[in-house]
């Protein structure tokens, strides 16, 4: 009898590759078209074809504990966002809003759990705590994405992400604390563990600024985007590993490797090239946590499971709404907050892995709250629908603000009535073109209604608003916000909705422009551009130089900065075309060029 070939790693890896990437593309791409989002696509597909389900794919628990990094990258990009500044003016929301969530939302779970299930305090405490946390995978992209990150609702929900995030560390203590494993006895104690943190914490800061700036800036002047991917994922890891090692959350460790970053003039870049491991990391682990959810223990208790999950929605979203109303948001703001927080988080599969190993719950305990996690997280893109209307409503002392509905329908939209909006509508009124003008602040309504201008109340990026404004009528729709976020996910629905509408959009800097290249926009203009360059002739001008000299410089500048825009775009790299900067003794060279060589 012919005996048959063993069978490889590499054909498990390339069969099993196939089947987990080709689920997920399907129901990614499915949930995405019904609004569901990514990650229930991404958790659907993994119980399909796991164990439970077809039985296609095994080995889900070393696939759950490879895909963890992908946790520790998002942590890494959380970090990157967080300018130390910026940390700090956020303090009091993170350190206190989010220290009175975490705290509130675990105390009420847990004592849910304990006289609703019969379970010990120890296993009710290990489930309670984990289900305060919320899905930073799905609230955050959502944030990014509408660019609401920066806006004072958006920073508000951040805060509480954030400390969401920074309490993984003293869960996982409280875990092993209470653990009943005999493996655990050897643990170090709390105490250790918060000093080892702290060391740890500050040999990441001190590594940061000592050893990862100057070897980014050694790899910035080499130019080669392959190493920046290298260095950036080696310190994602390598803090990871340092804190793996010391038996503390390795999330805490990428994390605290971003903020070092966050002031690096090389963020955008390294947030570029980790972005994309970050993506798929993150499927592969919602796909190990669908492959290791126990169907047959799900399918035993539905009733319990979608009890559950609404007792966790709701007495989430009451208490994060309460809590924010105390800290001064609006009941509206405030309830949307609570909305779009209302769920489990993916830190719940991992601290759920957690107790099970340290014999706190069953594994069949730990499948039913994590199918509660996953059936709460279902309900989060519809309520996201809500917490947008609600973030968005009028305040409450501004109830009379006309909203866009009751303009007069004119030629062009202005979205943004700041100190740009102002110079591009009254140039276009001088010229008696029809203006509907739109601002979200009300105190800047206020302030124009005493110059006799109206301005129409609303975020002039939502496309209800647009339809109220007359936006199908419309001839040109000009964003004048001051708004970096502002990019092609969010104007391409706006320009396939509108197509009669010429777009005219306000850039921040290049890298705005960059993203921005591949849509068909009427007009795209930096902020800063043409004031700088008019600052520069004068400051030539101030130094003597003749007019004619002066001229040459601003034309050759104006072209040498279309050539490095234009091979920025082509490489889609902000480093490209580094060495056509003007820089100190290179000016005069530029000049005797002449025109046939603009650098």
């Amino acid at each position: 009898m012919e005996a048959h070939a063993p069978i490889s790693a590499t054909d498990v890896l390339l069969s099993e590759g196939v089947i987990l990437l080709g689920a997920a593309v399907l129901f990614v791409m499915l949930f995405r078209r019904f609004g569901l989002g990514a990650v229930l696509g991404y958790l659907v597909a993994g119980a399909l074809v796991g164990p439970q389900g077809l039985g296609l794919v095994g080995g889900a628990e070393s696939k759950l504990a490879i895909a963890e990094i992908g946790i520790v990258l998002l942590l890494f990009l959380v970090g990157l966002e967080l300018h130390p500044s910026r940390l700090w003016r956020l303090k009091r929301d993170i350190f206190a809003l989010g220290l009175a969530q975490v705290v509130l939302c675990g105390c009420v779970l847990t004592a849910v759990i304990f006289y609703s299930t019969g379970f010990s305090w120890g296993a009710a405490i290990a489930l309670g705590l984990p289900l305060a946390l919320s899905s930073t995978a799905q609230v955050l992209p959502g944030l990014k994405s509408s660019g609401r990150i920066n806006s004072p609702f958006g920073e508000k929900v951040f805060s509480i992400l954030l400390f969401q995030d920074l309490s993984i560390v003293p869960l996982i203590t409280i875990v092993a604390a209470l653990s009943r494993n005999p493996a655990d006895a050897g643990g170090p104690p709390g105490w250790m563990m918060a000093a080892y943190t702290v060391a740890a914490i500050a040999g990441l800061v001190l590594a940061g600024r000592f050893i990862l700036r100057p070897l980014l800036g050694l790899v910035g002047r080499m130019g080669e985007r392959e190493l920046f991917v290298a260095v950036g994922l080696f310190t994602v890891l390598a803090a990871a590993a340092l804190m793996h090692s010391l038996h503390l959350s390795t999330a805490l460790g990428a994390f605290v490797a971003g903020v070092m970053l966050a002031d690096s003039p090389y963020r955008h870049e390294i947030e570029a090239d980790v972005e994309p491991f970050r993506s798929i990391l993150l499927g592969l682990f919602f796909l190990a946590v669908g492959m290791v959810l126990d169907l047959r223990t799900v399918a035993a208790n539905p009733l319990f499971v979608l009890s559950m999950a609404a007792i966790l929605v709701a007495t989430k979203a009451a208490i994060i709404t309460g809590l924010a109303r105390l800290f001064g948001m609006a009941w509206q703001q405030a309830l949307g907050a609570g909305l779009l927080l209302s769920q489990g988080g993916e830190f719940g599969f991992v601290l759920f892995a957690q107790a099970q190993n340290a014999l706190l719950i069953a594994p069949q305990a730990a499948s039913l709250f994590s199918a509660i996690v996953t059936f709460s997280m279902a309900t989060t893109p519809f309520l996201m629908l809500f917490a947008r209307r609600f973030e968005f409503a009028k305040p409450k002392d501004h109830d009379d603000l006309p909203g866009p509905e009751d303009a007069p329908r004119g030629s062009a939209i202005i979205v943004g009535y700041g100190r740009f909006g102002q110079t591009v509508a009254q140039m276009l009124m001088g010229h008696g073109f029809g203006v509907t003008l739109i601002d979200k602040k009300p105190a800047q309504i206020e302030v124009s209604s005493r110059f006799d201008m109206k301005v129409y109340y609303g975020d002039g990026t939502r496309m209800d608003l647009l339809h109220r404004a007359g936006a199908e009528e419309a001839r040109l729709i000009a964003f004048c916000i001051d708004d970096p976020a502002l990019d092609s996910r969010v104007l391409q629905p706006i320009a396939e909705a509108f197509p009669q509408a010429a777009l005219m959009v306000r850039v921040f800097d290049r890298r705005q422009l960059l993203e921005l290249h591949d849509m068909n926009l009427a007009g795209t203009v930096r902020e800063v551009y043409e004031s700088a360059i008019c600052m520069g002739v004068q400051a030539m001008q101030a130094l003597g130089v003749p007019d004619g000299e002066v001229e040459e410089v601003e034309r050759q500048y104006r072209a040498n900065d279309a050539q490095r825009l234009a091979l920025q775009t082509e490489h889609g790299n902000l480093l490209a075309a580094k060495d056509l900067m003007y820089r100190p003794g290179k000016g005069m060279r530029l000049l005797s060029r002449g025109d046939g060589e603009e650098a």
